[in-house]
């Protein structure tokens, strides 16, 4: 039956281009498109996290504020920041028109026809504000490329890239999460900076982080473009700080706005004296350094040779020493990303160190998940359709990062859909941006070429090959082990390629004035 829906999306597709070539209506239609992909998604598989934002949809509205952070009848305790707890409790309110039970705190694992529908369609009808920014980050695209063909300018396959973005599509419409608004405000506070609109973009940045803490990662991008586009007004000739136009008023008043957005968020558990335990709920540092899926990072590269040197008997002789034995700080957990001064000098300049800070902190962080590698990828469409170089990189790190996406759907039904899915996504990718760059040389060279190829065979052994082997019972980790280590490969070899575009491209919007 699922099947049939894959069938039906497909359709959907089809029909959605077939509208867009109606003039200026081609972002509505691929807007509606989507939105109709998602809806034929309804009844798929969908993970523990539907059962996590059903009980805190329960804990915020039948206890006070008080226990939100002390609740623990069920293992999947309120761990997001405030303001997320006040958009569930305000999901709540509309949820109790469908099915009054799901708002039970005792109703562990309750998932009615109704829930279901409410869950999915408060994802779907959020998605409106990612929906919105992707509309305002397409105003900032460079049009110099404008071609003839609608389906062959920036601005159309930036749409694209971002509406139909596949990883996003799989882990917030089938395996259920709530991130498409919340990306949809990280694409609105960028598409503001370069609009220079910088207070709007700062405070819906200082916003974000009182959602989802995870954006914690591209603080530092934030901070030091803010300090050196917003608080210095000028630039020598050369394009370098003119130290004498540093503004204390631009300063106080982009702390006056982070400071009264904290407060709104912590002030209530601050009045409580709960913030310790805010906190403990936020940053669980007692977790592990590796989740148990191992996200496609450095660690995922550490550990599998680090498992191979032990079978021969080096592992403690080599790295012994070396794995992380402390308890993790914050600086831990987001990685310690290295900023280059040059590269906050221009918006796309200050989008590249913002994509450093997120992959990096994805490379090395704390007990990071794979659904992260999504914090890198929907920003770096943004770059992938100004220059060839960074189209390069983003289709290695989208590939790779999407394909490493593919555990999280592993029941039979949806192995079609996820399949499908992807390579309509990755076919479109690549040929839109190699047509949108087909004067410059190719995308790939010939080791890049062949190691995307090599996901092919690897899903076919993972799937279709390894089920029926005796290595199943014995060693049922081997699948999410390879598919781990194979994608940590590219996404290293993306950030490493990405990290020296940094210090290697001519630097990006040097003017008198930012």
């Amino acid at each position: 039956m699922r099947i049939k829906w894959v069938e039906c999306a497909a359709l959907s597709v089809m029909a959605a281009l077939s509208v867009m070539t109606g003039g200026g209506s081609w972002f509505l239609a691929l807007a509606l498109g989507v939105t109709l992909l998602k809806c034929l998604l309804i009844p798929t598989y969908h993970s523990t996290d539907f059962e996590v934002h059903r009980n805190w949809l329960a804990i915020t509205h039948s206890l006070p504020i008080s226990q939100w952070y002390y609740e623990a009848t069920s293992e999947w305790t309120l761990d997001y920041p405030p303001f997320f707890a006040w958009f569930e409790y305000a999901l709540s309110h509309v949820a109790k028109y469908f099915d009054q039970e799901m708002l039970n705190v005792h109703n562990l694992n309750y998932s009615s026809s109704r829930t279901l529908l409410f869950q999915r369609f408060s994802v779907i009808f959020t998605d409106a504000l990612f929906v919105y920014a992707v509309h305002e980050c397409c105003k900032c695209v460079d049009g110099k490329k404008a071609c003839k063909e609608l389906t062959e300018k920036p601005k159309f396959i930036l749409s694209v890239l971002l509406l139909w973005n596949f990883g996003l599509l799989i882990v917030d419409h089938i395996h259920f999460q709530y991130n498409g608004f919340l990306f949809g405000l990280m694409l609105l506070s960028i598409a503001r900076l370069f609009q220079k609109r910088h207070m709007e973009g700062a405070f819906l940045f200082a916003v974000l982080l009182h959602f989802k803490h995870i954006y914690l990662y591209v603080a530092p991008a934030y901070g030091i473009y803010l300090l050196r586009s917003y608080c210095f007004t000028a630039n020598k000739p050369d394009g370098s700080i003119r130290w004498n136009t540093f503004s204390f008023v631009r300063l106080i008043s982009l702390g006056l706005t982070v400071f009264l957005v904290s407060a709104l968020s912590l002030g209530p558990f601050l009045a409580l004296n709960q913030l310790p335990q805010v906190f403990s709920r936020l940053f669980p540092f007692k977790r592990g350094l590796c989740h148990a899926y191992w996200a496609p990072n450095f660690w995922a590269l550490y550990n599998a040779l680090d498992k191979v040197l032990s079978v021969i008997g080096l592992n403690d002789k080599w790295f012994g020493s070396a794995v992380p034995t402390h308890s993790p700080s914050l600086g831990d957990s987001l990685g310690h990303p290295h900023l280059h001064p040059d590269c906050h000098i221009g918006p796309r300049g200050f989008l590249r160190c913002l994509i450093l800070c997120a992959l990096s902190s994805f490379m090395f962080g704390w007990h990071v998940h794979e659904k992260a590698i999504l914090l890198a990828i929907l920003p770096m469409s943004l770059l992938s359709v100004g220059k060839a170089g960074d189209a390069s990189i983003f289709l290695i790190l989208t590939t790779t990062g999407h394909y490493s996406l593919f555990p999280l759907l592993f029941t039979a039904p949806e192995l079609p859909i996820k399949i499908l899915l992807m390579l309509l996504f990755t076919i479109y990718s690549i040929s839109s941006l190699k047509t949108l760059f087909r004067k410059e040389k190719p995308l790939f060279n010939w080791m890049e070429t062949f190691y995307l190829l090599g996901l092919g065979p690897l899903e076919v052994f993972c799937e279709f090959v390894f089920p029926f082997t005796s290595w199943k019972l014995k060693y049922p980790f081997i699948p999410l082990l390879l598919t781990s280590v194979y994608c940590a490969v590219g996404i290293t070899y993306a950030w490493f390629k990405l990290y020296v575009s940094v210090f290697t491209d001519p630097p990006v919007g040097k003017t008198k004035k930012q």
